[in-house]
């Protein structure tokens, strides 16, 4: 019996999101160069880059799935085979439901780290795979943690890169082994029903803790900047609409 084996690192950031600055091309290219069969673009919350990334992929010789990372009401979803945007802040359940309704793949990144909207322990009730292995954990308590849940309750096991920049691509990822099928006729398909089976094994190391940790300062600032900016925003409109709403007031109340 043959074997054919493909390397899926199913947790990949790009320009898309607010933490991260490379474009899906410069990912796809260096998924190809490690020798990864793929990657799953899973921006924060948006998905139009990782529908690109899925598109561009066979031109790299990768295939092509697309993801996102969904806020959800208790922690960050990973929603893999979708080509639209889940609902944002639903409650769990609801979106696993509404992922498997569509034909993908509800995978729980990070699990228990609530500094990155890791799902906590008491809501992790159903999904269909937990990431086991996230290369941007400081120690590997998490990830051990997060590998005896997943082995006592049967689920899947992934590991990923969570790469927010290009040299982090495939720092870690998952294999998916096949029975007697050639590398040609496996697609995003075979992926995501490899990842349901858990015929799944893992690969990778963590980054090392200084890069870890310039990593966390890094995001933080950019999502604290982010949202300074959308306040602001936000305040400018706000403060736009008061002046046109006096001005209408004042042309009411004043004398004709």
């Amino acid at each position: 019996m043959s074997q054919t084996t493909l390397r899926i690192d199913p947790h990949v950031h790009s320009e898309g999101s607010y933490d991260a600055t490379d474009p899906v091309e410069l990912l796809l290219e260096q998924a190809a160069e490690i020798g990864l069969d793929g990657i799953v673009v899973t921006d924060h919350d948006v998905i139009h880059e990782s529908l690109r990334a899925a598109e561009l992929a066979p031109d790299y010789g990768l295939i092509g799935i697309p993801g996102v990372e969904v806020s959800t009401d208790v922690g960050h979803l990973l929603v893999i085979g979708v080509t639209e945007m889940p609902p944002r802040r639903a409650p769990l359940d609801e979106t696993v439901s509404w992922v498997r309704d569509r034909g993908g793949v509800a995978v729980v990144p990070h699990p228990f780290q609530r500094s990155r909207h890791g799902i906590p322990r008491r809501h992790l009730v159903d999904c269909d795979a937990i990431e086991v292995f996230n290369s941007w954990l400081f120690t590997g308590f998490r990830n051990r943690r997060a590998r005896r849940f997943a082995a006592d309750h049967g689920y899947p096991a992934l590991a990923a890169s969570d790469a927010h920049s290009v040299p982090h691509v495939g720092r870690a990822f998952t294999e998916l082994v096949f029975d007697d099928v050639e590398r040609a006729d496996l697609d995003g398909e075979a992926v995501l029903e490899g990842m349901r089976t858990g015929a799944t094994r893992m690969q990778g190391r963590r980054q090392p803790i200084v890069a870890s940790a310039n990593h966390y300062a890094v995001g933080s600032a950019r999502k604290s900047g982010y949202y300074a900016k959308v306040g602001a925003i936000r305040g400018q409109a706000a403060a736009r609409s008061g002046v046109l709403r006096g001005a209408q007031l004042l042309a009411e109340l004043s004398p004709r």
